[in-house]
């Protein structure tokens, strides 16, 4: 017990920074260099256009705009972002010196609850800023990456006609993720009248399929080609794609003209002996 007596001095001398470090000081948030918060001296009322965000300044007092993402940020004016983002400086050059943009200190596209695709996080949470509530926590990260949806048809197979000995080709784009199987099918009718579908290209050695990635994200485009084009050829093709989410279908159709039928009768020249 003796030693407490000198134990009392000491820990007043740690109280403040102790306090300081743990956020006692300053009550709401403020700063000890900011002084009394006085709201008359504020600006007048601030409303804050979409999508930016209204907060306390550095002193917990005045109403100002936080930048939302993809904001100006820094410069003269101090313009700061909103919760979750970081101001990331640009190159030289493309914006006045000591300015930068609100990125997202969380990188990467996320699954909102709502079932839509949200570039990060942050476009996620201002997202549930502005829309109408529900009920707390309505609108929330479900997991991270885009959203998985079902096959969707973008640019259909066009129908064709052509006359034999041909090539011809058809093609269709589709949106889907997880990214779809694509496979073309030869729909046909059995001798009892019900639908068969054949797939392409099976044996046969004057047709050929390809797909491939894009032209956009998310999306792949199937070919079907065939040459040279024979009669027997003609009908409906189906492009039918697949994924865990769902499948989608679409048709075109194949017209095949004989070319003899366009071949015009060859008379021989008259003698002229005679």
């Amino acid at each position: 017990m003796p030693r407490l007596p000198m134990l009392i001095p000491l820990l007043l001398l740690l109280l403040p920074p102790l306090a300081l470090g743990l956020g006692f000081l300053g009550a709401g948030g403020r700063r000890p260099e900011c002084g009394p918060c006085r709201p008359e001296r504020c600006p007048a009322s601030v409303r804050c256009p979409e999508p930016g965000i209204p907060a306390r300044d550095e002193c917990g007092c005045c109403v100002r705009c936080l930048g939302a993402e993809g904001a100006s940020c820094g410069g003269q004016a101090g313009a700061r972002c909103g919760p979750g983002l970081v101001c990331a400086s640009r190159s030289a050059g493309a914006a006045p010196e000591g300015t930068g943009l609100c990125v997202c200190a969380q990188r990467g596209a996320v699954c909102g609850s709502d079932g839509r695709s949200y570039p990060s996080v942050c476009a996620l949470r201002l997202r549930a800023r502005h829309a109408p509530r529900a009920h707390p926590g309505h609108l929330h990260k479900a997991r991270d990456g885009p959203c998985e949806f079902a096959p969707v048809v973008v640019i259909p197979p066009r129908s064709v006609h052509n006359v034999t000995g041909a090539q011809v080709y058809l093609s269709c784009e589709v949106r889907a993720l997880p990214p779809p199987a694509i496979t073309w099918r030869k729909v046909t009718q059995s001798p009892e009248g019900t639908q068969v579908l054949e797939d392409l290209p099976g044996d046969h050695v004057n047709i050929a399929v390809q797909v491939r990635g894009g032209p956009s994200a998310h999306e792949a485009t199937a070919w079907i080609l065939i040459n040279p084009l024979k009669k027997e050829d003609e009908g409906v093709y189906q492009c039918h794609s697949t994924n865990t989410a769902g499948e989608a279908q679409s048709h075109g159709t194949v017209t095949v003209s004989d070319l003899n039928a366009y071949k015009a009768p060859y008379f021989p020249a008259p003698d002229d002996s005679m």
